[in-house]
């Protein structure tokens, strides 16, 4: 199960400030800016990019600085890759290119660029080799060993919040803004954010004039841990769960959740306890085993309700449940096409 590079996202208390500052003068050299991405969408972006010095706050309080708007970028997770494609930007380098191809298919990454090796583990040599003049990490806590280790280069570091379960959605749009910001891209970034406000007002009245069996609903992944499914709902405070309630859908998990992600943990024992809700799940197959046909064989969760009644249904593949604006517009999306199909 593909889940975030930090693992201890599902116990680590939200980050408090860095009081570490990320500027610098580097120079990028002669080196060029990366071919623009010329996906569909942004062939036809008319949009402008900024000019001029960028003096910005990250999300941890950091002042981050720059000649100019960074054009050549090195991102470290799969939302910030996402979010600098759809601000047809193309980065320089990024963390396990493979798997954000997987499980992330809002934005299409070229083939072209330099893959620094897993998000956990980034090979800094190789990511700096590739002379970025910023680089986007995610980050959890105001210790997290990796910005302190990035700093230590004389590059830009821009530190963005993983997750925030108080606003999921807006943490989401803080997200794409700040780095939209670094790169010049706000004008980009406006008609996007404008575009998903958007789909969810269409989405949402969907729903409304649809005759849903109810309006419960649970959206959760998992993986098979020594032989055992390990299942995640995604509680409140969790980004497909509040993207499910933005809708007028009512997230059924009361179960604890993590404070940043909003994730909770169970197994099909627990899952039999949430009623009549409908269930909604990870489509995307994971290498490291299917958890989905190992469900499909257990006669208790077979006799749950929404399995038992057709209204378990798989999310299409490669729908990344921790991503941008672009992802959020195909999780809307996908919970229209299933419910009224």
């Amino acid at each position: 199960m593909k889940t975030r590079s930090i693992a201890a996202a599902l116990t680590a208390p939200l980050a408090l400030l860095l009081v570490a500052c990320g500027t610098s003068d580097t120079d990028s050299g002669d080196d060029e800016a990366p071919k623009a991405n010329d996906s569909a969408d942004c062939a036809d972006d008319t949009t402008a990019t900024a000019e001029g010095p960028v003096s910005l706050t990250d999300s941890y309080g950091r002042t981050v600085e720059l000649d100019q708007p960074a054009e050549r970028v090195a991102v470290l997770e799969w939302q910030q890759t996402e979010d600098l494609l759809t601000l047809c930007l193309t980065p320089v380098a990024v963390a396990d290119a493979e798997g954000f191809a997987t499980w992330d298919t809002a934005e299409e990454l070229p083939e072209d660029v330099t893959d620094v090796g897993t998000r956990g583990e980034p090979n800094l040599e190789t990511l700096f080799g590739t002379n970025p003049d910023l680089v986007i990490v995610e980050a959890y806590t105001a210790e997290d060993e990796i910005i302190k280790q990035l700093e230590e280069y004389d590059v830009p570091v821009l530190a963005t919040k993983g997750a925030d379960a108080a606003d999921p959605v807006q943490n989401m749009l803080d997200t794409f803004d700040l780095i939209a910001e670094a790169t010049g891209r706000q004008e980009r970034a406006e008609l996007v954010t404008e575009q998903f406000e958007t789909s969810l007002a269409e989405a949402k009245q969907a729903i409304e004039d649809a005759d849903i069996a109810t309006d419960s609903f649970v959206y959760f992944d998992g993986w098979i841990q020594g032989g055992n499914v390990a299942i995640r709902p995604f509680g409140q405070g969790s980004l497909m769960g509040e993207l499910g309630e933005e809708l007028g859908l009512t997230n059924a998990w009361e179960g604890e959740v993590d404070p940043a992600y909003g994730l909770g943990q169970t197994d099909i024992e627990g899952m039999s306890e949430v009623g009549d809700a409908t269930f909604f799940y990870t489509g995307t197959t994971d290498p490291a085993g299917d958890v989905n046909a190992e469900l499909a064989k257990n006669r208790v969760w077979n006799e749950i309700p929404a399995v038992a009644e057709g209204r378990a249904y798989a999310f299409p593949s490669g729908i990344w449940t921790f991503g941008g604006p672009r992802s959020a517009e195909q999780v809307i999306d996908a919970y229209v096409d299933l419910l009224t199909q």
